[in-house]
């Protein structure tokens, strides 16, 4: 069961846009995989775009794995009564790396704050429910570096552990950026650390 802890769930792709009706008002889930925060802002600008005579574009995100970083936005509602209640849909369905959006055109009916609470739920429930989710394992990235004669060997362990490869340099000096899973990461380090003339390093994807 080790192996397991490496692995998180996200979305293959966006969702379908999915629409709830709650007394008039119009409530438009969507939910999509991100890298970064940097992400959320154009997407958030689209969908505004979008709903030019939406009231409210709500939406929450998550970012990361053992350690996870998230916000909630309530565009003018309420207090908790959208963004939490999307985010509570995000940790329900245990997927990271995904933002979740509910835009709603008001029909002129107002819900109350337990009404908003249960119609962003849905909206947000919805849109996971309808996206594809898979599981991803975490990766780890090193920088292994050697001189062109040890070639043979560091391509050798390459191969024999499966690891991917990222990007390479080759000239007198090489560099070889690598990827592995999280779980394999020490054993991969190990074994080229044991290799003389190799040095290896953790890296940023």
């Amino acid at each position: 069961m080790e192996e397991a802890t490496d692995l998180y769930k996200t979305l293959k792709k966006p969702s379908e846009e999915i629409l709830f009706k709650e007394k008039k008002s119009k409530f438009f889930g969507y939910a999509f995989p991100i890298n970064s925060e940097d992400d959320v802002k154009p997407i958030i600008e689209a969908l505004k775009k979008k709903h030019a005579s939406a009231n409210h574009v709500c939406y929450a995100w998550q970012l990361g794995f053992k350690t996870v970083s998230y916000r909630v936005q309530d565009d003018g509602e309420p207090n908790n009564s959208a963004g939490m209640p999307i985010y509570g849909q995000i940790q329900s369905f245990e997927v990271t790396n995904v933002l979740v959006a509910v835009v709603r055109i008001f029909g002129g009916t107002k819900l109350g704050v337990g009404g908003l609470i249960s119609a962003y739920k849905t909206g947000a429930q919805m849109a996971l429910a309808s996206a594809k989710i898979i599981e991803k394992t975490i990766q780890v990235y090193f920088l292994v570096s050697f001189e062109y004669p040890d070639m043979d060997k560091v391509m050798r362990i390459i191969k024999q552990e499966s690891i991917e490869i990222i990007s390479q340099e080759m000239a007198l000096d090489c560099k070889i950026k690598i990827s592995t899973r999280e779980s394999h990461s020490e054993k991969i380090q190990t074994i080229f650390e044991a290799v003389y003339g190799v040095s290896i390093s953790k890296t940023d994807a």
